[in-house]
């Protein structure tokens, strides 16, 4: 008996366009349980060097010299030290992330490339899922009539960007740190919410932690918003009225070691 025939699926198709990572695994999973057609394009990363180079145009080099003193001399030391912590928040939510089944998988190049909108023309997605790919230009947004859904790490619109739940809990904001299932639109992540899901990390959490109680909040609502829209009704999500702030990018080694320090953020 295969893990879906025990619930009742929805019909319809969902492609999810995403990275090779455990989000994506998980999402497919948490979706193929529920929905009798899932399909998985993989874009590979923007490389590095290209990331940085965008970075110090926008955030000025020491800035980036900070970041990159973060992510290569501490972000690595914390995802060694969270990986049991990660296995036992998936472990606690029933959420699965084994890889997703070679013939559900098609290779991109980019979301944005031509060979991804002839992928989105050819599947025919009633749905499209994101999980963690670079940003959707217009040019794809406007291939389809299928909606984008997005689940977002952090509450919209004020923790746009990268690490919402560490830079609300950075900030001193606790009850800004969860999760965000919105629809996609040509913005940054500043498409209309479906739902915001809180997350409560422990004394045993950090920054290499939280993304994982980030998706293990927000898959549940993801699901449900596909099962909807699958269904033909569009969900509909608390009314935001706030600003959209700026966007969060990755901690300098300075903002971290303050936020740590401080006992606000680990």
């Amino acid at each position: 008996m295969s893990e879906s025939s025990t619930v009742r699926q929805a019909g319809g198709r969902v492609l999810v366009l995403g990275t090779a990572c455990m989000a994506t695994n998980v999402v497919y999973h948490a979706l193929s349980a529920r929905v009798s057609d899932v399909v998985v394009a993989i874009e590979p990363p923007v490389p590095r060097l290209d990331l940085v180079r965008r970075r110090v145009r926008r955030l000025g080099p020491l800035r980036v010299i900070g970041q990159l003193a973060f992510q290569l001399g501490v972000s690595p030391w914390l995802t060694r030290r969270g990986a049991g912590r990660v296995a036992e928040i998936l472990r606690a939510s029933g959420l699965r992330d084994q890889p997703i089944p070679r013939d559900r998988v098609r290779a991109i190049a980019s979301v944005n490339s031509d060979a991804a909108r002839a992928l989105i023309a050819e599947t025919a997605p009633d749905v499209i899922v994101l999980s963690g790919t670079r940003i959707v230009g217009r040019e794809t947004l406007r291939s389809t009539r299928a909606p984008f859904v997005n689940l977002h790490a952090g509450i919209t619109p004020t923790y746009r960007g990268v690490h919402g739940a560490y830079w609300a809990l950075a900030d001193g904001r606790p009850d800004l740190a969860g999760a965000t299932v919105h629809f996609v639109d040509e913005g940054i992540d500043t498409g209309s919410v479906i739902a915001h899901v809180p997350v409560t990390p422990g004394p045993e959490d950090s920054f290499a932690t939280y993304p994982a109680l980030q998706l293990a909040a927000g898959v549940p609502p993801l699901v449900a918003a596909v099962e909807a829209l699958l269904a033909g009704t569009r969900p509909e999500g608390p009314t935001v009225e706030a600003p959209h702030a700026a966007l969060r990018y990755h901690p300098t080694i300075w903002e971290y070691l303050g936020a740590r320090f401080g006992r606000r953020a680990r």
